[in-house]
């Protein structure tokens, strides 16, 4: 796999009927050996064949670092520690957890720093699945986002709308990261169960759903921590 130089504006993976394979990368701003893999998501997320998401947990947000002392990170959520936690007994069976991971496809995991392990998970993740669920997904200012899902199956699974932060540097004052600028990418700040799939097309509206100014949005299909069916970046109305 190699990593194209395209605009991020020309990577809309609704518009073009790619269904792209999910990276997310279970990170913190307190954890030393995080940044590089940051660094590295933000690469995979100008991919048109991938959706990079960054989930920042919760449990490096108490420890102390020396005379450094600890670092809140400002991103980080219980949820999203649950999220790892959940694949990680699926995939490692164990609930042991680890920063930098990335997760690919909700079914292979890799450290997230270690490059040519993280692509060897997404080609093998790409060439292993089968069809894949149509997912299209559209937001608009008056009328929220619509969801439309296209597909058959016997399992049902839910329906996720992932609204995240396209940027965001962040001066690190205290932690082991004291003293560094961070750059994070399609920082995921809300995760909301919109719905279900039940095997069958459907329509999902959420009339409440606006997005503002700096921020992105993504539907996932899947089983609780279990394997991606389905994903899509929402498509924004052109101006």
């Amino acid at each position: 796999m190699a990593l194209s130089a395209a605009p991020a504006a020309s990577q809309n993976a609704a518009s073009q009927n790619v269904q792209p394979t999910v990276v997310e990368l279970f990170t913190s701003q307190g954890c030393y050996s995080c940044p590089p893999a940051e660094e590295f998501l933000g690469e995979l997320a100008v991919e048109k064949t991938l959706l990079a998401l960054e989930f920042h947990v919760d449990y490096w947000d108490d420890l102390v670092y020396g005379s450094a002392g600890k670092w809140k990170d400002a991103f980080s959520k219980r949820a999203y520690t649950d999220r790892q936690t959940g694949y990680n007994m699926r995939i490692r069976k164990r609930p042991n957890v680890y920063t930098p991971q990335m997760v690919i496809d909700g079914h292979l995991e890799a450290v997230g720093s270690r490059r040519l392990a993280v692509l060897s998970r997404i080609r093998a993740a790409e060439k292993a699945r089968g069809p894949r669920l149509a997912v299209d997904v559209s937001v608009d200012a008056e009328s929220g986002a619509t969801v439309r899902l296209a597909g058959t199956g016997a399992k049902p699974a839910g329906v996720w709308l992932v609204r995240f932060l396209r940027e965001r540097r962040t001066e690190v004052l205290s932690g082991e990261n004291k003293g560094k600028s961070l750059l994070s990418r399609n920082i995921v700040t809300e995760l909301r169960r919109i719905g279900d799939w039940r095997g069958r097309d459907a329509t999902i509206t959420v009339s409440d759903f606006v997005l503002k100014e700096g921020e992105g949005c993504a539907v996932l299909v899947q089983d609780d921590h279990g394997p991606i069916v389905g994903a899509a970046p929402c498509e924004m109305p052109t101006s």
